[in-house]
């Protein structure tokens, strides 16, 4: 890493390069691709939450005139009980292929049982409206708890529970189950710990099902070619992800897919599984045209992957001086219909935050009758800081501690061991609160009745993966660079500046372009906060690969050894003779003379991604006489390592923070006892807007990341995990009563507050 030397371009804020296109309306977007021929596929969907599929008969739909293609699951090769690495993590593939189209059973609402294409969208809806199928409707189980005990509906005649003993039934007692894996983590001895604390605080919380509430529903358009190759156009965050998985469903080699990924309106995690693309793939392979099929809102709440509802107990210990001696956590997380729940990435985050000595961490992926989970910025971490930041704010109020010194004194450092396993290396936590601690925020006066100021810490992992980059000299001193990463949130420009920050170059003379996966070498999905990270350093090699070459060359023309010439700030100079120079604009003119183009190329796998850091402050108002919570003002710390554009580090914490608050306050999937979605619209599912929040203040630590060149560690995931915790806590201050269930909408905060003065 650079510690001394200044950056040139690093830290700057030019214009994103994919600005105008958006701005002026040019950015092509899945639903605006249009090829010759096209068809319009639309999706018949279950409106049973669990049944059994006796039988369907399409030819009422075959009749219809303009109708050229009808598909089922049938029309899908049987993929077998095979576990494959397909994403962000192993998928059963009769799993995906059932979710894509279902088989012999539906297991939620919304659930796709055919499809239909045709010569306008209007006459694909009439002909679903005329497919028969018989249903025989089962007992929906559409809560975590309820899923878990003995006699509950069975979602899969097949599962067993996965566990430390291996494979079996519940209790090993080889019944059926809705349980799909059970782990557990420790470290220490839970039980000493607690033994030695003067305050030991136990409580239990519920969080509900939301959705990532992207602005733009999922589409594909499919061209089965006549010499069986196969274009893919969608909205995706990993063009190589949707490849693969196209590649296991259709039981087609990779080398004959393409997938080209077009401008993406927003995913956090709920576009890299594949719903359409195998239905529009298989609806084209039968009507010999391209087919596009798309998703209306009503069909994204009730047929893709929200985040997972959660039951969790967590139990934490502290001695008088205010230090944690112990904690337990218990958590059940919903996989919708099929396993597959971040559990896991929850139990990994739970404690994060905290050097705590004694560590017991039990975790349960249970299905229930709602879509199969997806991820949605941090998976799993905001459930579970949402129970341990309100315990720790709890034992803070018990012992009469600051809340930001008390995490100061228990803050993970350098060297802190996770009870998962890893060690932390250089990490920014402790600045993060000092940061909060000393912000006029946090030592303003909050007057008023009825208000109160929270504070929450929250982490996430982050993850490296497969990267791959292209970069080609232009003979005028530009460079074009090709990469695989889905942009969703100005990663372009991010990635431009770390090449260019290498060459010496602006950002602006480096055109870059997202490839589709036949331009680029295989890249990762955008998620998991890897992109500046892992995709940054790949373009960051395939940079030095270019100032190799470009210093042979100079050394070619100098008659000199390359070792003979260096190469600082885009200028390269000749060691024995410095007269001798060259800009980088002046030598990319004579390449064609001394050897043609220069192409620069890396494919990474980095280790070293580095966990992120957030302390949250929060001022909040409840109306006693509703229940309503107002946010008045909030603030909103992250260690991000090196903040490549200041801009877009910001805006995501910005982002984050606000979609974290309305997890907390008002969002969630309401369902009747028939497994019915009743709220799916965006005039029933609140969401936040601009009028609901005041504006956020962003504040960036660096903390430089060791395991990058630039100290980059990844931004977008980690804002959503403290807000939960710290409104919450902020709640409790304004009024006196912890809130144990997210959302925390006006409704249940009345009920808290009633129940209290009884």
């Amino acid at each position: 890493m650079n510690e001394t030397k200044p950056y040139q371009v690093i830290g700057t804020r030019p214009i994103r390069h994919d600005g105008v296109d958006k701005v002026t309306g040019r950015a092509v977007y899945g639903a605006d691709v249009q090829l010759p021929g096209l068809l319009h596929g639309r999706i018949l969907r279950s409106p049973y939450a669990h049944a059994l599929i006796r039988s369907i008969d399409v030819k009422p739909a075959l009749a219809v005139p303009g109708v050229a293609a009808v598909v089922t699951a049938h029309d899908l090769p049987e993929p077998g009980n095979r576990i494959a690495e397909l994403g962000e993590g192993a998928i059963n593939l009769r799993h995906l292929s059932c979710n894509t189209l279902a088989r012999d059973k539906v297991l939620y609402k919304g659930h796709a049982v055919a499809a239909v294409a045709a010569v306008s969208a209007h006459v694909a809806e009439e002909a679903l409206a005329l497919i028969k199928v018989d249903y025989q409707p089962l007992h929906p189980v559409i809560d975590v708890q309820t899923a878990m005990r003995d006699g509950a509906p069975i979602l899969h005649e097949d599962l067993v529970t996965e566990s430390l003993a291996g494979m079996s039934g519940p209790n090993g007692n080889g019944k059926l189950t809705n349980v799909a894996k059970h782990f557990q983590f420790k470290l220490g001895d839970p039980a000493q710990g607690f033994a030695g604390a003067a305050v030991v605080v136990e409580r239990s919380f519920k969080t509900a099902t939301v959705h990532q509430g992207y602005i733009e529903p999922h589409n594909a358009t499919a061209q089965w070619n006549a010499d069986g190759t196969v274009t893919v156009w969608c909205s995706t965050q990993g063009a190589f992800t949707v490849r693969a998985q196209l590649a296991e469903l259709l039981q087609l080699p990779i080398s004959r897919i393409k997938v080209v990924p077009t401008e993406i309106g927003g995913g956090f995690g709920g576009k890299i599984r594949v719903y359409l693309e195998p239905v529009a793939a298989a609806l084209s392979r039968k009507a010999g045209r391209p087919v596009k099929v798309l998703m209306n809102r009503a069909e994204v709440f009730e047929g893709t992957g929200p985040t997972p509802g959660s039951f969790l107990r967590v139990k934490m210990g502290a001695d008088k001086g205010g230090r944690l001696t112990a904690a337990e956590a218990y958590l059940a997380y919903e996989a919708g219909a099929f396993p597959g729940s971040p559990v896991g990435a929850g139990a990994m985050c739970v404690f994060a935050c905290y050097d705590i000595p004694n560590v017991f961490i039990d975790g349960y992926d249970v299905v229930v009758n709602k879509p199969a989970t997806s991820a949605y910025r941090a998976p799993g971490a905001t459930n579970a800081a949402f129970a341990v930041e309100s315990v720790v704010d709890e034992i803070c109020e018990r012992l009469q501690l600051d809340p930001l010194d008390f995490r100061l004194e228990n803050a993970a450092r350098e060297g802190t061991r996770r009870a998962d396993g890893p060690v932390n290396p250089r990490i920014g936590m402790v600045e993060t609160v000092e940061a909060a601690k000393a912000h006029p925020h946090y030592n303003a006066p909050l007057q008023g009745p009825n208000r109160g100021r929270g504070v929450a810490s929250g982490f996430w992992f982050n993850i490296g993966l497969k990267s791959s980059a292209t970069v080609s000299v232009n003979a005028d001193g530009t460079v074009n660079l090709v990469e695989g990463s889905t942009d969703i949130g100005g990663t372009r420009t991010s990635l431009a500046m770390q090449l260019a920050e290498v060459l010496g170059l602006r950002a602006e003379d480096v055109r870059p372009v997202v490839g589709d996966t036949d331009m680029v070498g295989y890249t990762d999905v955008t998620g998991g906060s890897r992109v500046t990270f892992a995709t940054g350093w790949a373009v960051y090699e395939a940079g030095q690969d270019i100032k190799r070459q470009l210093s042979a060359r100079a050394a070619q023309i100098w008659d000199v050894k390359p070792e003979d010439v260096s190469y600082d700030g885009g200028v390269l100079t000749c060691r024995t003779d410095p007269a001798k120079r060259f800009t980088f604009k002046e030598l990319a003119g004579k390449l064609h003379a001394t050897g043609g183009t220069i192409v620069g190329q890396a494919s990474v796998d980095p280790p070293g991604a580095g966990g992120a850091f957030a302390t949250h402050i929060v001022d909040v108002e409840v109306d006693p006489d509703t229940g309503k919570v107002t946010i008045l003002r909030y603030t909103a710390v992250q260690d991000c390592g090196r903040a490549i554009h200041p801009s877009y580090v910001e805006g995501q914490i910005q982002g984050g923070a606000v979609q974290g608050i309305g997890w907390a306050l008002n969002e969630e999937y309401v369902y009747n006892d028939k497994g019915v979605m009743t709220n799916a619209s965006f005039l029933d599912y609140r969401m936040p807007t601009s009028l609901d929040l005041p504006m956020i203040d962003a504040v960036i630590v660096e903390v430089p990341n060791p395991g990058h060149p630039y100290g980059v560690r990844g931004v977008g995931e980690v804002p959503i995990v403290p807000p939960p915790g710290a409104i919450a806590n902020a709640i409790y201050r304004a009024v006196g009563v912890r809130m144990p269930e997210l959302p925390m909408s006006p409704g249940r905060v009345l009920r808290e507050v009633l129940t209290s003065k009884r």
